[in-house]
């Protein structure tokens, strides 16, 4: 018995992960696929007059067991990989685009759909489902189904070629990264070092067999304290160096030639559709529209960013030559010399803070907030289905006990996962055939358990905790009628921002005390810590800014109109020195390991941080103003921000939450540049 080409018999329809097998994910697929090209045919086909029931409709029916199979695969993929997963993924992937692409491209599927387009004024549609049929018909469009059938051959093999080389690339990196050990076996090397951080590297050694010795590894869990930390300025920049190498050796995991190819297909493919670059084709389709608005919007806050950067350094550089050290500042000194400088204008290190952020605590902090604003609550069930046992369920309901999604949340980091955090669902909302509750999970690598059977985590992680919840509640809220509108199904300009947004809450120091609390003693965090936490809200900003700026500015390079790339290295040496990038700070991301921009759906779009952090600090002013939890206020952020999806214009949709358009001076105020 396949458990994906069957009703699932589970609380709530989970899926039933203890009863799905690898050998099940291929047939399930090959079937999915076939069901869903035969029900697109009969939709095409139909010979009555095209309605918006008997097309757009029935396309939001079609491809459930695909749809099934697709959302536990590619989430356990990212999740909880294997050698045999990354191997169909490089088999099922071309596939999944040649499918898509054979709907998209159908000719006779789309006349319907544009006869409906042009006609839609005359239809009695509701404002979601006239932003249904916009929604399709502009997906056509951008798919190529106007091109001739030349170029149509042409586009598929481009979206095959560039499907492979996406999951590629990713795999490249977990595995180059999983790769490389610093391995020290002088405990003398281990000096400055926290004594829980030794600890678990002591247990990553032996993980990997090096007993009685220590290991880090090139992930920021494992690398951020060692940089902090450690007095071996030599190893420091080992480690640092194996992590920003990753898909840069020249090795079996080396990234650069697939760069070069998605770049030179992406480019001949925004060509084809009638676009000067990728960027101007992929921008078209979001709230920014065109790459002179993300550059504008970028060199804002690059002057003044990379300004306070030259600052910090020079304060650092202070601090080495105090220390009677003669050497310069570099990359790899920048997190252990910022943190003595923290300590030298605010009076408190990272280590005192990680006591009170336990990441049950943090949890059920994000938890309390969500259920103040929005009158929902998050009951643990031990009873659910899951896919390993050592992550948590919970069962979420409205303020009338009515259950409204089931959330999961996958904390712990381990090597079969990918790296970073994010939001995914395994079911979207939807009230179109019956009312159909999502399925949310929320991953993240946050450090494993001490001792005391805790994980601790540092105030950058419980930000990261607190934004991914944020996306977890844009699927959770979500309260739209068509799946495809439904929760995240928004421009990549918009999707940070419910993410962002709650990230604030993270930062009031009236929230921080109701969760920071000593693992050990109970004890609130001290007002004076809190006090000093928030004096050092915009520390390091210079520092933050530029390597984002850098990251953002990079993937815009790239998907200019810009000729060939032939040297990948030097393209991105002769960008970055072209923007003024200095030379103590790297690119947040390198292009060998830009997973966002070459694996994960943001290319042409990792400025979208940058872009809905202005939507974000904007809206937030609205709760500074009227109070953190005021009712008014939250009522109207989940009505038009987390429960609409995109099922309205989003400019609209924010312009009726906050009253008019965003402004860009909270956001300057916020980071500490204006």
């Amino acid at each position: 018995m396949n458990p994906f080409l069957n009703e699932y018999e589970t609380p709530f329809k989970i899926p039933p992960f203890e009863k799905i097998k690898f050998d099940h994910y291929e047939p399930a697929f090959d079937k999915g696929m076939e069901e869903h090209q035969n029900e697109i045919d009969v939709i095409a086909n139909n010979q009555s007059q095209p309605t918006f029931e008997n097309t757009i409709e029935a396309m939001e029916r079609s491809g459930k067991t695909l749809d099934k199979v697709s959302n536990v695969f590619f989430n356990l993929l990212g999740s909880n990989t294997n050698d045999d997963m990354d191997s169909l993924a490089m088999t099922i992937s071309p596939k999944l685009s040649a499918h898509n692409d054979a709907i998209l491209l159908n000719k006779k599927l789309f006349k319907r759909i544009e006869i409906l387009y042009n006609n839609r004024k005359s239809f009695n549609l509701t404002v979601e489902q006239d932003r249904l049929l916009n929604e399709t018909y502009k997906r056509f469009v951008r798919s190529g189904v106007n091109l001739d059938d030349g170029s149509m051959k042409r586009l598929t093999q481009i979206n095959s070629s560039l499907s492979s080389l996406s999951v590629q690339f990713d795999q490249n990196v977990l595995k180059e990264t999983n790769s490389y050990s610093m391995i020290i076996e002088n405990e003398e090397d281990l000096d400055g070092l926290p004594k829980e951080e030794i600890r678990q590297a002591a247990l990553l050694a032996d993980s990997e067999g090096e007993n009685g010795k220590w290991v880090f590894k090139p992930t920021r869990v494992s690398m951020y304290p060692f940089l902090t930390y450690s007095t071996k300025r030599d190893l420091r920049e080992e480690l640092y160096n194996s992590y920003i190498q990753r898909g840069d050796n020249d090795n079996e995991f080396d990234n650069k030639k697939i760069i070069a190819e998605m770049v030179s297909l992406r480019k001949e493919k925004a060509e084809m559709m009638g676009f000067d670059s990728h960027s101007d084709y992929v921008l078209d389709n979001t709230m920014a529209k065109t790459p002179e608005n993300v550059n504008k919007l970028l060199q804002t806050i690059w002057n003044p960013g990379v300004e306070k950067a030259k600052g910090e350094v020079e304060s650092m550089q202070k601090i080495i030559s105090d220390e009677g050290a003669n050497f310069k500042l570099a990359a790899w000194d920048w997190w252990h010399y910022s943190e003595k400088l923290r300590q030298e204008l605010f009076d408190f290190k990272e280590e005192e803070v990680k006591p009170f952020f336990s990441e049950e605590k943090v949890l059920a902090g994000a938890f309390n907030v969500a259920e103040k604003l929005f009158d929902i609550t998050f009951t643990e069930s031990k009873d659910l289905p899951k896919y390993r046992e050592n992550i948590r369920s919970f069962i979420v309901e409205d303020a009338n006990k009515k259950v409204i999604g089931i959330f999961y949340t996958d904390f712990t980091l381990r090597p079969n996962k990918g790296g970073g955090a994010w939001m995914s669902t395994f079911r979207s909302q939807s009230k179109f055939d019956g009312d159909v509750i999502p399925i949310v999970i929320n991953v993240c690598n946050f450090p494993p358990e001490n001792t005391d059977g805790v994980s601790l985590l540092s105030f950058e992680q419980v930000e990261t905790l607190f934004h991914e919840f944020g996306h977890g509640l844009h699927g959770l809220l979500s309260d739209a009628q068509y799946p495809s509108l439904s929760g995240t199904s928004v421009t990549r300009d918009y999707v940070e921002f419910p993410s962002q947004m709650m990230e604030n809450w993270a930062r009031e120091p009236e929230v921080l005390k109701t969760f920071a609390k000593h693992f050990e003693t109970g004890e609130t965090i001290p007002d004076e810590l809190l006090t000093k936490i928030s004096a050092a809200g915009t520390f390091n900003e210079g520092f933050a800014t530029t390597e984002y700026v850098a990251a953002a500015h990079l993937d815009m390079a790239y998907h200019g109109d810009v000729p060939a790339i032939q040297d990948i290295d030097k393209f991105e040496d002769d960008t970055l020195k072209e923007l003024g990038l200095i030379s103590e700070i790297e690119s947040r991301y390198r292009s060998t390991y830009f997973g966002h921009i070459f694996a994960g759906g943001y290319s042409s779009g990792y400025y979208s941080y940058l872009w809905t952090e202005v939507l974000e600090a904007d809206a937030f002013e609205a709760f500074k103003d009227k109070g953190l939890f005021d009712k008014e206020t939250a009522n109207k952020l989940k009505k038009y921000v987390y429960a609409a999806g995109n099922t309205d214009d989003l400019m609209t949709q924010y312009i009726r939450f906050r009253g008019k358009e965003p402004e860009i001076e909270p956001l300057l105020k916020k980071r500490g540049l204006n």
